[in-house]
């Protein structure tokens, strides 16, 4: 204890800022704004008085530069309660949606649909488990954008398709879009 006893005064000053840190980011409650605001004094104070760290300066800077780069989405599972606060809750959200679908498909894998669907299928999923959803609302979705989102994966559907087919004979699948090319050519 003695051989280290000049390291623990920066231990004890960068252990309080990273535990001040957490305790910021877990306040239940409070609005983004308000934890945004905190957490810059916080930081803020830890690059001024860095050096109070000693020989852990270069790992305080570490931690301001990294928590710089997470802020612009940082703050927002605050402002939305209904957003996962953490990583394990998103990776639960996506490891219940992917169990769910390997027990009604009966696959080891994610079903190819999951991956053409994703988007809608996903959220679909994720929404139906945190509440019921009733017919009003469904009824009430905005149409056009329901319509943008089908042609959106109506096309993912199609180039999925006509990967499919120049994969099998790609000989013929050439020889239908030079069919096509020279069926739209311009008039004479």
């Amino acid at each position: 204890m003695t051989a280290t006893a000049e390291l623990w005064p920066a231990v004890r000053t960068t252990f309080r800022w990273v535990h001040q840190a957490a305790h910021l980011l877990g306040q239940v409650g409070a609005s983004g704004v308000t934890v945004r605001r905190r957490l810059s004094g916080l930081l803020g104070a830890m690059t001024r008085h860095r050096q109070l760290a000693g020989d852990l300066a270069p790992a305080v800077d570490h931690f301001v530069k990294v928590s710089r780069s997470y802020w612009p989405g940082l703050f927002g599972c605050y402002d939305h309660p209904q957003l996962p606060r953490t990583n394990n809750d998103l990776e639960q959200a996506f490891g219940s949606h992917r169990y769910h679908e390997r027990r009604a498909s009966g696959r080891k894998g994610a079903s190819p649909s999951l991956v053409l669907r994703g988007p809608a299928k996903l959220m679909a999923g994720l929404m139906t488990r945190t509440r019921e959803v009733t017919a009003d609302e469904l009824a009430g979705a905005d149409r056009t954008r329901w319509r943008q989102l089908r042609a959106q994966l109506d096309e993912r559907r199609q180039r999925r398709t006509d990967r499919r087919r120049f994969r099998r004979d790609p000989e013929s699948y050439l020889k239908g879009l030079e069919r096509k090319l020279h069926q739209s050519g311009l008039p004479s």
